[in-house]
């Protein structure tokens, strides 16, 4: 491949990487909110969190332009505080994937947990455990299935996102386009054929391995509690 296509391909996995990680702790948190909390507003929460899924990709990207661009009211104040800068960065394109996958990772957190029985947390509640020790000692590990799942799925999502962030941060080599914007610049490239449809292969191969890791891991987990 050619030095613009490996940019491409590590910039896509940094950026995937890095939206995964960063929204992996807040999802937890809005999962367990989901699946175990009784407040006002519950619904509400729950259709903001799935909107992404709803929302024309572009619609969402150009939310985030006006919230986190230079002129915006969140990026402004970024900006000029902390020097934090999203629009036409690939920390945008960072925040964009995040978001466009955040439903996906909620949803199979929340499932997971749904599925732990609540008897065990109660019991170790009863024996005077600390709710937030409950769930770091009880909760995660049961829900540690589903959270891989929807690491994974945030990972694959921000590895395809394409049109929330074209609209965020546009096209830069180098700086914000990922293998799905290069591989449409390609395709609008007389004979950009070829090289579009090696970046489509390894695209699809970076996914693979993804689902394929995840499987693993979820297997290894089950026998680990078989064995123990």
């Amino acid at each position: 491949m050619t030095p613009d296509e490996w940019t491409a391909v590590r910039l896509s996995l940094l950026i995937a990487t890095t939206a995964t990680l960063c929204s992996l702790p807040f999802g937890i948190a809005i999962a367990w909110l989901l699946a175990r909390g009784r407040f006002w507003g519950k619904s509400l929460l729950d259709t903001l969190v799935h909107l992404p899924l709803i929302l024309p990709p572009v619609v969402t990207g150009y939310l985030l332009l006006l919230s986190f661009g230079r002129r915006g009211p969140i990026g402004g104040f970024l900006a000029e505080e902390f020097g934090i800068v999203f629009s036409f960065r690939w920390t945008g394109a960072a925040l964009a994937c995040a978001v466009m996958g955040f439903p996906l990772l909620v949803r199979a957190v929340r499932l997971s947990i749904e599925a732990v029985d609540q008897r065990l947390e109660a019991a170790a509640g009863t024996l005077g455990a600390h709710p937030l020790w409950v769930f770091a000692t009880i909760t995660l590990p049961l829900c540690l299935p589903g959270i891989i799942a929807g690491a994974i799925l945030a990972f694959a999502k921000s590895m395809g996102e394409f049109g929330a962030t074209i609209t965020f941060v546009s096209n830069i080599p180098g700086e914000t386009q990922t293998l799905p914007t290069l591989i449409y610049t390609l395709t609008q490239v007389p004979g950009g054929d070829a090289a579009a449809m090696r970046l489509t292969l390894v695209s699809i191969a970076i996914s693979m391995l993804a689902l394929l890791g995840s499987e693993l891991l979820a297997k290894r987990i089950g026998a680990r509690r078989q064995t123990a």
